[in-house]
């Protein structure tokens, strides 16, 4: 662990896989390469004897801008923590908010952000139930910080999580890579890229419901790929499972807009941080992959969903887990998790 920490700690990358151990290791947790995107917690371990499982987790955001094309700090903020809970297969019921509020800030855009977070737990009937406020001097928080904590209920016994991976599991993704990404350096730094591109920043809970009811049981992974991309999320999960894992190039959504803007910026659409996407790895039997495909493809979140790639094999012990891009020319390439510091503040 380096001696300070940078804001490439926080991009979702190398750097931010060491920050979590750390972090990890001295409050007595797991091990950081365990964590998902929520906790599951058995209430009858815990002594609480309601034979449930509940999923908690939490969140905090700090874009810049607060506002950009297809959202705002607010609506982020409730996307996130609805997402984090359905990706771990649980119902989102309740969303708490702490608001860290720099002086100065303006109070209607503090109203605009606050009526876009309520107008998404309104849509998706999750409450935000409590929450916190402080306020600090100019210069103190870059205007508006917002953490969220959010608690969903699990449905079923399907286990899913990062270290279910299999082989011959296909790997299916909603829709386009990078949209969210793009649409906030563009606001940032004042681009055009032919026409606005908007963040695809949405809650999935809808979508991810349709998904589980039409491939039953053979949903094993799901995750978002935020911080880092869909390369970060695929390296986690190979890690987590220790497997390899193809992808092909050919059959990945990607925006034209968005792709000609990391030619011209020079990004990598596999790093680039999506608001409103899911990685589904699905058991290929009884028509379970074509049946989730079909249910993507019926919803809004999902029109340009596609399969994408598969498991392709257990690691022997002591190999390195691999994420292998197959390119549109035929040849094979390693995506490897982002180093460095791609885009800062994104979420």
């Amino acid at each position: 662990m380096e001696k300070m920490i940078r804001l490439a700690h926080g991009a979702g990358g190398v750097l931010s896989h060491e920050l979590h151990k750390y972090i990890v290791e001295r409050l007595g947790g797991q091990d950081a390469s365990a964590l998902a995107d929520g906790a599951v917690l058995d209430l009858d371990e815990m002594g609480a004897g309601q034979g449930g499982r509940l999923v908690f987790t939490t969140d905090s955001f700090v874009i810049v801008p607060r506002k950009f094309p297809g959202g705002d700090i607010g609506k982020l903020a409730v996307c996130g923590t609805i997402n984090d809970l359905a990706v771990m297969g649980a119902r989102p019921v309740a969303i708490s908010m702490a608001l860290v509020i720099e002086e100065g800030l303006e109070t209607e855009k503090l109203g605009e952000y606050l009526e876009s977070a309520a107008m998404v737990a309104a849509e998706c009937d999750v409450r935000i139930v409590t929450g916190d406020t402080k306020v600090v001097e100019r210069g103190s928080a870059d205007r508006l910080f917002i953490n969220t904590s959010g608690i969903g209920i699990t449905e079923g016994g399907n286990e899913i999580g990062p270290q279910m991976a299999r082989p011959g599991q296909k790997i299916l993704i909603n829709g386009n890579l990078g949209d969210h990404s793009i649409a906030v350096v563009s606001a940032r730094e004042g681009l055009s890229f032919a026409g606005q591109i908007e963040s695809d920043c949405a809650p999935l809970f809808g979508l991810i419901g349709n998904v589980l009811e039409a491939a039953g049981g053979k949903v094993k992974v799901m995750r978002d790929p935020t911080r880092g991309g869909l390369a970060s999320v695929l390296n986690e999960i190979a890690g987590s499972s220790r497997v390899n894992i193809r992808i092909d190039e050919a059959e990945i959504p990607v925006n034209d807009k968005v792709m000609g803007a990391c030619g011209l910026l020079g990004y990598d659409v596999f790093h680039l941080a999506n608001e409103g996407k899911c990685v589904f790895f699905i058991e290929d039997d009884d028509g379970a992959v074509e049946n989730a495909l079909q249910a993507m493809h019926a919803h809004p979140l999902g029109r340009d969903a596609a399969v994408i790639g598969e498991v392709e094999g257990i690691v022997d012990e002591g190999a390195t887990p691999r994420v292998i891009l197959k390119t549109i020319i035929g040849g094979r390439r390693i995506i490897d998790v982002l180093t460095g510091d791609l885009l800062p503040r994104i979420c």
